[in-house]
């Protein structure tokens, strides 16, 4: 019976190429659409995960204003502001092994005369500062070592700056300009992937401090890095950090100006707006899907109107509702799956172009994720729209009277 239905659904379909063709597109454009931008956004939150497990599962990251993360692109928005005394009130906290200070801006780099911009670290050059700091994954040393506490002026550059970002590429010994200010490349650290830290300068923040003394406060950082001791529960550590920074700060709980993260919260608030947006996405592509399923319906009315002979012959010879319904019922769904298959394909190479396009912009930590279990269910759901599309359709065939069915030969 199988058989049977497969090969009458299909001889229908080849029986009509253009209009199959038509219908099958309204349903690979939905169905491409949200397996590009189920991949795409599952791949971007494996990124984020990464990035942020880089920085340490027993780190804690402290940053100015209740719930902003600070950085080279929100610092001017946020008006509160972490001095040195916080850092040292944080260092003071049980549980914390140690903890530093980061200056981080916005730079005009020039090298052989061409000038770009990119995001500057400044931090302490001590010998247990720069441990610290080569604990995170995107300060790793590659070629060269970190400047000491006496030497005011040399940098340390990221792999991308060194290879690709200006025409020629910056070696060991070179010297750029930062704002103006000659210093001479003494490190270049590890590729990451992500764009702003592989195309950093570090300098040491003393000299960062005199040299944005007009915007920057005295003793001022962006953030603090926190490390927690061994035998510590860093989310037990990061309320003992806020507790005492509340009582430095004089303010109630519910009223902070600073923000404490453990990488595990910074990864679920990630996580939670990241799939809120999928959904949305997802949610305006599932728009195609209902136009392709319309699409379904009406070409499966059209075949019922064209087959309303042969369902006369089927009804006379003795075939019952339950024998014509499923014909209709399976050549919708086969039309259906027949798009889900070409769209997965589709959303697949989108994926892979934006996958692609992101590497060619320097975003090499973005993989598109592709999961055997999504196609499977995608398939099947293209499957159950073609068949639900068809469904009234195929009731109106199995609802035919002989006799009436028979005047249409």
């Amino acid at each position: 019976m199988f058989n049977a239905y497969l090969k009458f659904a299909w001889s229908s379909i080849t029986n009509r190429k253009t209009r199959s063709l038509l219908t099958i597109i309204g349903i690979l454009i939905g169905i491409a659409a949200v397996v590009a931008l189920v991949s795409v956004g599952q791949g971007m939150q494996d990124a984020i995960n990464e990035q942020l497990k880089t920085i340490g599962s027993n780190r804690l990251i402290i940053t100015p204003g209740g719930g902003i993360m600070a950085g080279p692109a929100t610092s001017g928005l946020v008006t509160a502001k972490l001095y040195e005394h916080d850092v040292d009130v944080v260092r003071d906290v049980r549980g914390v092994d140690y903890a530093i200070g980061v200056l981080t801006k916005s730079v005009r780099v020039e090298f052989h005369n061409e000038v770009k911009h990119t995001t500057c670290f400044a931090a302490h050059t001590d010998k247990k500062s720069v441990d610290f700091i080569q604990g995170i994954e995107y300060f790793v040393v590659d070629k060269g070592r970190y400047p000491e506490e006496n030497e005011k002026y040399k940098a340390a550059i990221g792999s991308s700056l060194a290879e690709d970002f200006f025409d020629r590429p910056v070696k060991l010994g070179d010297k750029i300009f930062i704002e103006g200010h000659e210093f001479e490349v003494v490190l270049i650290t590890k590729k990451s992937g992500n764009p702003m830290h592989d195309n950093k300068v570090a300098i040491p923040i003393d000299t960062a401090r005199e040299m944005f003394a007009e915007t920057v406060s005295k003793d001022e950082v962006m953030m603090i890095f926190a490390e927690t001791k061994d035998g510590f529960e860093p989310s037990d550590v990061a309320a003992d950090v806020k507790k005492a920074m509340r009582k430095d700060h004089n303010v109630k709980q519910g009223e902070e100006d600073f923000t404490v993260s453990t990488a595990e919260q910074m990864i679920e608030s990630f996580s939670t707006i990241l799939s809120v947006i999928t959904l949305v996405l997802i949610g305006i592509a599932a728009i195609s899907l209902l136009v392709g399923g319309v699409g379904i319906m009406s070409t499966m009315y059209t075949s019922v109107l064209e087959q309303t002979y042969d369902i006369g012959i089927m009804k006379a010879v003795g075939a019952r509702n339950s024998d014509i319904m499923p014909i209709f019922l399976f050549e919708s769904g086969i039309l259906g799956l027949i798009g889900g298959v070409i769209g997965v394909v589709t959303g697949i190479g989108i994926g892979k172009i934006a996958e692609v396009m992101a590497a060619y912009a320097g975003v090499g930590i973005l993989r598109i994720s592709i999961s055997p279990t999504m196609i499977m269910y995608v398939l099947l759901f293209s499957f159950l729209i073609g068949g639900i599309s068809g469904l009234l359709p195929a009731r109106e065939a199995a609802r035919m009277k002989p006799v009436e069915a028979l005047r249409y030969g």
